[in-house]
């Protein structure tokens, strides 16, 4: 299933515990430390009062009751209810010290989230089910934020009101104390039990949860084709699959919770039971006050919340600590580097030969164009014996010149325009660009020079014109948009747009048709007027009219660029100064359209209409 690739959901890695898991929060927290440890010292405050009120309580039974007096009686009531008020009042105001601050950081990992996510390379999110890193920014995220809000306050009130309820209890009558002391061992060990049960199930239950926001996601986002092919019943059969597997899951954290909540509330309830027992004896042979036994128990009584909620704080903790887990999993994954690639920056430790190929590279020609020197690349998760996708490709791409990659499908044409912009990073030789090596290009520099239009264009909910300009320069306005939708042949379709260029286009885009998509995507590449044009097939989705005025104005731009241009159609290629046949990996022929034609039996059949369908 989608995402379960990420790690083994049955076992938790023993390397992490979840107090160290827990512990990797304190950059995020440290901010508001202040706060929080002041909300913490307030909670604590709160219930500590609560063990005010037995000490109330004995002093009226072996006081004013005792001797009937009702003004005393009267005034202890009085004490109670001021402490009741004074109770409620700091546990509000401890919920108002963290509501905000913890607003915030959420907010602030949810976008540390979103920045990273844009760093992290092209290979990450082809592993990645999207469902998968949406839960992580959402629900993980959520369930963080309550435990700083809660649990991680309460463990240490919980404690400290534990710790000094048995030292209250103890000082009344330690015989009792230690009756009510008996269950702290059988506590400890079944809390232990259920920390390591519950971390597996809640781990998997998070992770299918993101398996099941993959399913919706694409289901949403293939409506037409679920519609089409009338597969709506195939989809709900698949999302009530995976629904009632985690479903399943949840009622196996659910029995795990009932049973330590269960055993924890039963255990000190015995223990009271027993306390009352043998204190009603002592009370009755005169050997404790009557108001000592009831302050006692009031204490007991007390502390049986904070005693009971330790189950409830564990669960909570846990799931905290796997969903902090799952976060860091992405914000751990190694990310682009904006720089020269890691592999380019030690090309001076080397040897000399290697540092002065270095140096060359780093001293551009002013006009050299493109270059693939011995390029080759394989997948990161490829198995090792699989064939390379490019294999030592040779290539020059002139200045100026546009050039067209031909090939079948499977032969590694998407690939090799992908390398360019360093979407993925070559494993194998070097590309130039007017002969600077790009592994030793800043990242941001690299694709600014390069613009690309994919074959699957993809457009933002945005308008029109922010779809377009993003591919411009800082500044670009409505001269460089008019010119770049010009250039598409897509002025008279967005001109018909409700707001023209100010039109939302939706999620995906999917308001307009495919070939209106793919003017707008192409518009986006020449928009910023780039050195270098890499184009996936552009004219694909076009109609043969629009295609030939596309084509028209597209001859324009390339004059003024050096472009690589994958290519399937005839009419694509004769957009073309050269043509690049593609073969398993390799370059098998460069030649002028006609050249190849006349001498390649493999470019005349991918050119054939024979060919063309296949493709």
């Amino acid at each position: 299933m989608p995402g379960e690739h990420v790690v083994d959901k049955d076992s938790p890695d023993p390397r992490h515990s979840a107090v160290r898991s827990l512990a990797r929060l304190w950059p995020y927290v440290r901010p508001v430390r202040g706060r929080l440890a002041t909300a913490a010292v307030v909670a604590i405050v709160a219930s500590c009062l609560s063990l005010v009120i037995p000490l109330v309580l004995k002093w009226m039974v072996d006081g004013p009751v005792a001797a009937g007096d009702p003004g005393g009686v009267w005034l202890g009531a009085l004490y109670l209810l001021l402490l009741g008020i004074a109770e409620a009042v700091l546990f509000g105001f401890r919920r108002w010290l963290v509501a905000r601050p913890l607003a915030g950081v959420e907010a602030g990992m949810r976008a540390a989230l979103y920045r990273r996510l844009q760093r992290l390379p092209i290979a990450f999110h082809d592993r990645w089910a999207s469902g998968q890193l949406l839960s992580r920014g959402t629900t993980d995220l959520m369930l963080v934020r309550m435990f700083l809000a809660f649990p991680l306050t309460f463990l240490l009130v919980n404690a400290v009101t534990i710790l000094a309820g048995f030292v209250l209890l103890l000082g009344q009558d330690w015989t009792l104390g230690l009756v009510l002391l008996t269950p702290v061992v059988p506590l400890v060990i079944v809390c232990s039990l259920f920390e390591t049960k519950y971390s597996v199930v809640a781990r998997r239950a998070q992770d299918q949860v993101g398996d099941l926001t993959t399913v919706v996601e694409e289901s949403v986002l293939g409506i037409r084709i679920v519609k089409g092919f009338g597969r709506h019943r195939s989809q709900a059969l698949a999302f009530r699959a995976l629904a009632e597997r985690l479903r399943g899951t949840e009622l196996v954290k659910a029995r795990l919770l009932a049973g330590i909540w269960a055993l924890i509330t039963i255990i000190p309830e015995l223990a009271i039971g027993a306390a009352l027992v043998l204190g009603t004896v002592r009370v009755a042979d005169g050997t404790l006050s009557a108001g000592t036994l009831v302050a006692f128990l009031s204490t007991a009584l007390a502390l049986r919340w904070p005693v009971e909620s330790i189950g409830f704080l564990l669960a909570m903790s846990q799931e905290a600590a796997t969903a902090t887990e799952r976060y860091f999993e992405v914000m751990d994954a190694p990310e682009e580097t904006p720089g020269p690639a890691p592999a380019a920056n030690s090309a001076s430790a080397a040897g000399p030969a290697s540092a002065a190929s270095a140096a060359s590279a780093s001293s551009p020609s002013p006009s050299d164009g493109v270059r693939f020197e011995n390029v080759s690349f394989r997948y990161p998760d490829a198995p090792p014996d699989a064939r390379p996708v490019l294999d030592r490709v040779d290539l020059h791409i002139r200045p100026g010149e546009t050039l067209a990659l031909v090939g079948g499908t499977g032969s590694g044409k998407t690939t090799l325009t992908a390398l360019v912009p360093r979407l993925h990073e070559a494993t194998g030789g070097r590309i130039l660009l007017d002969g600077e090596d790009i592994t030793l290009m800043e990242r941001e520099r690299l694709r600014a020079l390069v613009a690309v239009a994919f074959e699957e264009p993809t457009l933002f909910s945005a308008s029109v014109g922010e779809n377009v300009l993003m591919g411009g320069t800082e500044g670009a306005g409505e001269p460089e948009l008019l010119r770049a939708l010009g250039v598409a042949q897509a002025e008279g379709f967005v001109a018909a747009l409700p707001a023209g260029a100010a039109t939302q286009v939706g999620e995906q885009g999917l308001s307009l048709s495919g070939g209106q998509r793919q003017r707008l995507a192409l518009a986006r590449a020449v928009v910023g007027r780039p050195r270098f044009l890499v184009l996936d097939d552009p004219l694909s989705a076009l109609d043969v009219h629009t295609e030939a005025l596309v084509e028209a104005a597209l001859r324009e731009v390339l004059r003024d660029t050096t472009a690589l241009v994958v290519a399937h159609r005839p009419s694509t290629v004769l957009l073309a100064d050269r043509v690049a046949l593609l073969s398993e990996g390799r370059i098998a022929a460069v030649g002028t359209h006609h050249e190849l034609l006349r001498g390649n039996a493999e470019y005349a059949w991918l050119m054939s209409g024979e060919g063309a369908e296949e493709r």
